[in-house]
């Protein structure tokens, strides 16, 4: 990773510990959390968010600042199975269900029914597909 715009970067506190494990407390906000305005704007979002990250041999310390870094390819990887293929699932089932001849209120409800197996099936493998997202950690 030699070039910093192949690589996503946030800035997290150590939160836990384990042998083999670093749980790490990355703050994250939306670009109008840090507005001037955002006290009169209900649109400002602050969230924290809990990455675990594999690193048997560490020298880190609860509290401490790091830095996570996720490769780009794999947030893209992350976009397109979380919105962009669910998106284009829902889309082609509703002009199946519209061809076969169902009106189009129960061809949108049929197609949103078909989410829901997608979603699980995803559930389903989340540990396979966790392994392929693989996050580090550096020291500040």
């Amino acid at each position: 990773m030699s070039s910093k715009s192949n690589v996503i970067e946030h800035l997290g506190r150590v939160d836990a510990i384990t042998a083999n494990d670093i749980r790490v407390v990355i703050i994250s906000q939306s670009a109008c959390a840090s507005c001037h305005a955002k006290g009169a704007c209900t649109t400002a979002d602050v969230a924290e968010k809990q990455v675990v990250i594999s690193k048997p041999y560490h020298s880190y310390t609860v509290g401490e600042t790091v830095k996570v870094t996720m490769k780009q390819s794999l947030g893209y990887k992350a976009l397109f199975l979380g919105y962009i293929l669910p998106l284009i699932v829902l889309l082609v089932s509703l002009f199946v269900f519209n061809a076969l001849g169902f009106s189009e209120g129960l061809s949108g409800l049929l197609s949103l029914g078909v989410l829901v197996p997608y979603y699980l099936i995803l559930y389903l493998f989340r540990k396979r597909i966790e392994k392929e997202f693989y996050f580090d950690i550096e020291k500040l």
